[in-house]
């Protein structure tokens, strides 16, 4: 199975730079790193190829992590960037169209 790979380290990208929409959505959910006990998060954005969160936990850009949104599996995701408390991460596949709006969907409620 492949893996997205980074080479630290990364800053947040600009819309200019974006390959895919990017949907502003409010919404907790948890995620994990490889080992670790699951935490909840803030997600605030989201597109087909990844995510923006907020969280307290400390994480590094290249970690492996699972996403996981109300009513899904979770979804592998790398660590893109760090800013402080927020994080960009990358996910291991893109999300189906239709996943991708179901989960804007529940963001904006």
């Amino acid at each position: 199975m492949e893996r997205p790979v980074f080479t630290p380290p990364f800053a947040p990208v600009d819309d200019e730079n974006r390959r895919a929409l990017r949907r502003a959505v409010k919404m907790r959910a948890h995620l994990r790193d490889r080992g670790q006990t699951k935490f909840e998060i803030d997600v605030v954005d989201l597109s087909a190829s990844g995510f923006r969160a907020e969280t307290s936990f400390t994480l590094w850009p290249g970690t492996v992590v699972w996403l996981t949104l109300p009513g899904l599996a979770p979804l592998e995701a790398v660590v893109a960037w760090r800013d402080k408390f927020a994080y960009g991460c990358a996910f291991h596949k893109p999300l189906h169209p239709a996943v991708f709006e179901h989960i804007v969907a529940l963001g904006n409620r």
